[in-house]
């Protein structure tokens, strides 16, 4: 049996001594700082499958943290890239022109979830790049200079998209930050103040938003409202189409930018190719969407997507980069976006997001543990707590985690307590790839309680 229609097995002790060779080379010679959570070399991959040197079999439900939506080692990928390097690896784009970002660029335009008729597109290098431009493009084309982005939200860890960021665990000690960024409270409906319904909450969370405009900064001067359709690290929350709807009005009321950072969400994630398209279709799209991780199968690339009115209004100079667009990932990147729309792998998220609420859900009732099962497509989240009260449980889900990966799973934490559990499994996993999984994940809960 090949390694991508493999399930997991665990033939040595966790790490093997291969593996564990290479862990000591890499204490040695890596900055602690950049932490590893679990103990796993990857000698290759496949699917959704990785194997490591002493020959134990994982499924990842991780995928370098949403990258790896289309799995690993596909082979149209493998023969775009190799048909590429055979030409050349690199133009930089202001000097000379890549073919393959102008068709890729054209490919993004065309399938974009964002308000305007004519489409231009802005390649980088990480999610971060992406949505450091989005703010840039924003700022230059309304003249204003602040931004209003939310509690929970994970933009990146440059200078700028740290002081985006709200949890400060990722930015400790790196200050002063970039002024001009202002926090509104996300719509996180299961932890809304108690007694309160759904609508009301609702309006609650953009009252929160509505306060910025009088206790921070005039809505005169914010050329953009930046948020996840899906926080990542925040927990896996979704923001409330309702909530989404809201922000469409303020924002047009007022002249601002409506900016959706879909780094985690994008490619097929949500059941959408961008869960933006879920606005495009009742009638509020983004201004600005940013997007990363998956577009390129495992090779650096992201980019920004907005009408020519907006680009058109850009300072020339303030936006570009030497690799940005680089010919080996746009190839790459052209061959995903083929294989998910020839084979449709947004149904595929929808398939697993099914299987998978299934089985959540039916935890949920047998696990008082499990406070909340939720997400878009299979982009979902499982929210551990303590009790009635919905006290944060992340002893319980570093227990359940380190189980896991010692089962053959490997599964993360998420949200500001680090008491959820992300789902973000390569969407061409097999169905007994994701039954077995999903007894693993259970198999450990069970193991922890």
């Amino acid at each position: 049996m090949s390694l991508r229609e493999s399930l997991p097995a665990i033939v040595t002790e966790l790490p093997g001594p291969k593996a564990a060779n290479v862990l000591a080379r890499r204490a040695e010679v890596m900055p602690a700082a950049i932490r590893s959570i679990y103990p796993i070399v990857m000698d290759r991959a496949e699917g959704a499958m990785i194997e490591d040197p002493d020959g134990n079999i994982f499924l990842d439900w991780v995928g370098g943290v949403g990258v790896m939506n289309v799995g690993y080692t596909q082979p149209e990928l493998v023969e775009a890239v190799r048909g590429q390097a055979g030409k050349f690896f690199h133009s930089m784009m202001n000097i000379t022109t890549n073919p393959l970002y102008i068709e890729y660029a054209e490919a993004i335009a065309k399938i974009a979830p964002v308000c305007g008729g004519h489409k231009q597109v802005m390649f980088a290098n990480s999610g971060a790049e992406a949505n450091e431009n989005a703010v840039k493009i924003a700022k230059s084309a309304t003249g204003r200079p602040n931004i209003i982005v939310f509690s929970g939200a994970f933009h990146g860890r440059t200078a700028l998209t740290m002081a985006m960021t709200a949890k400060k665990a990722y930015a400790h000690g790196m200050g002063p930050f970039p002024d001009g960024i202002y926090r509104a409270e996300f719509p996180y409906l299961y932890r809304r103040p108690a007694g309160m319904s759904e609508a009301d909450a609702i309006a609650y969370y953009i009252g929160k938003l509505e306060e910025v405009f009088e206790n921070a900064s005039p809505a005169q001067y914010v050329a953009a409202i930046v948020f996840e359709p899906i926080q990542g690290e925040g927990g896996f929350v979704p923001a409330p189409y309702e909530w989404v709807e809201a922000v469409r009005a303020i924002t047009g009321r007022h002249g601002i930018l409506m900016v959706t950072d879909e780094v985690q969400t994008g490619f097929a994630r949500s059941g959408r190719m961008f869960a933006s398209e879920y606005y495009k279709e009742k009638g509020f799209a983004p201004d600005i969407m940013a997007f990363a991780k998956s577009v390129a199968g495992g090779l650096p690339l992201s980019g920004v997507v907005c009408s020519k009115e907006i680009m058109d209004k850009v300072t020339p100079g303030t936006i570009g980069g030497t690799y940005n667009g680089n010919a080996l990932a746009c190839a790459s990147a052209l061959a995903v976006l083929k294989k998910m729309q020839d084979e449709d792998y947004p149904a595929k998220a929808l398939k697993i997001a099914g299987e998978c609420n299934r089985r959540f859900l039916a935890w949920q009732g047998k696990y008082k543990e499990i406070g909340d099962v939720r997400g878009i497509g299979a982009m979902m989240g499982i929210e551990f707590v303590k009790d009635a009260a919905k006290t944060p449980y992340p002893e319980l889900v570093s227990g359940i985690v380190a189980s896991a990966w010692k089962k053959g799973l490997i599964i993360e934490s998420a949200g500001t307590y680090g008491s959820v559990i992300r789902f973000l499994c390569p969407l061409c996993v097999t169905d007994a790839q994701l039954e077995a999984g999903l007894d693993i994940f259970e198999a450990a809960i069970e193991e922890n309680l």
